[in-house]
């Protein structure tokens, strides 16, 4: 329970002071998912030739590495446009969720293609070590795939540094970021690993004789898509369980409450992230009853003289407890706005008096 007392504390932090101003999480995620895809399509033909050309296992795990990162993101593209659907009869708060079943279902691509492919082929190599032929080519083509997966790799992060603006990026990633620009960074910074990785193998089998440098760092690249496998799945579940709204926006609706002449507390505060953008509040509210009744005090003067017989008082009654039922609608429509304007990710407010 909240009453005026426990407002007054949640509100007196600094954060939630200013107006928390929506980012356009959906541009940026699809710029980055559509780059993306693009650039990963380039890169896995060329390590597939790579591969073909010199046998190498760390070259082929980063050939399926981008074959996963290209079906992954293209589910998470489909996610992206099926949210974007507008709300009907059917789906009245929308269809936000779309976007993070497709980004799970893609993070479980993550593991079982790239990850499990990927390893089980690192495995394998270990005990049936290949025939890794020294290629000019394999470098080549990891060099042109790192300039391609390091630009894609910027357009993503730029995104996320974007829609995290000045709040702090650690909890920004785990907690409020959007899945698809999560899913994006972190594949692309995967692959600018692997890249690196699967140089250092290559030229350690080249320089050594010893294809076992190879087949580890085809198994190292299969445990980064593991750990990135991980964090997807944590993060989409957790909003597709459903998750309370940050506590700076929390804050900020209690603020405009306190502020709000007409209410002595608030209870049973209750929040939904319905997307990184769209959150649902509930409250109840208890209504200064007084302050109500100051508002309707010219009327109460007007009718007060003419009333000269208990008929007159009983009609007076009916159309004055008519008012004051319209004079709540109007301070709980009022409520709304404010805490719209406050917090334009707010798209529905409940708010029912106690």
């Amino acid at each position: 329970m909240l009453g005026v007392t426990a407002v007054e504390h949640v509100c007196s932090t600094g954060e939630g002071r200013h107006r928390l101003d929506v980012n356009d999480m959906a541009t940026g995620s699809t710029l980055a998912v559509s780059a993306a895809i693009i650039g990963n399509f380039v890169v896995m033909c060329s390590k597939f030739v790579a591969y073909w050309v010199t046998g190498s296992g760390a070259m082929l795990s980063e050939g399926i590495h981008s074959a996963a990162d290209v079906l992954n993101q293209s589910l998470i593209l489909l996610g992206l446009w099926l949210s974007s659907r507008t709300a009907d009869a059917e789906r009245p708060y929308g269809y936000h969720g779309d976007r993070f079943i497709w980004s799970l279902i893609s993070a479980v691509g993550v593991f079982f293609l790239g990850c499990g492919v990927t390893a089980y082929h690192a495995i394998h190599s270990i005990m049936v070590p290949p025939v890794v032929t020294a290629s000019i080519w394999a470098y080549v083509v990891l060099g042109v795939s790192l300039l391609i997966e390091g630009a894609v790799f910027l357009i993503a992060l730029r995104a996320f540094l974007q829609a995290c603006g000045d709040r702090p990026k650690f909890r920004f990633f785990f907690r409020e970021a959007d899945p698809p620009q999560v899913a994006v960074l972190l594949e692309d910074g995967v692959a600018v690993t692997g890249i690196m990785l699967a140089a250092v193998a290559i030229a350690l089998t080249n320089v050594t004789g010893e294809p076992i440098w190879d087949s580890i760092g085809a198994l190292l690249i299969a445990l980064l898509l593991g750990g990135v496998a991980a964090i997807l799945v944590a993060q989409n579940r957790r909003l597709l369980l459903g998750t309370a709204v940050p506590p700076r926006v929390r804050e900020s609706v209690l603020r405009v409450l306190k502020e709000h002449p007409s209410v002595e507390a608030v209870f049973d505060f209750k929040s939904r992230m319905l997307s990184v953008d769209s959150y649902r509040v509930k409250m109840e509210v208890e209504f200064d009853g007084r302050a109500i009744a100051r508002k309707m005090e010219d009327l109460l003067r007007e009718a007060y003289p003419t009333i000269d017989s208990y008929e007159q008082f009983a009609t007076f009654c009916e159309s004055f407890a008519e008012q004051v039922i319209d004079a709540l609608g109007d301070e709980i429509d009022l409520l709304e706005e404010e805490i719209r304007a406050k917090v334009p990710q707010i798209q529905h407010v409940d708010i029912e008096a106690d």
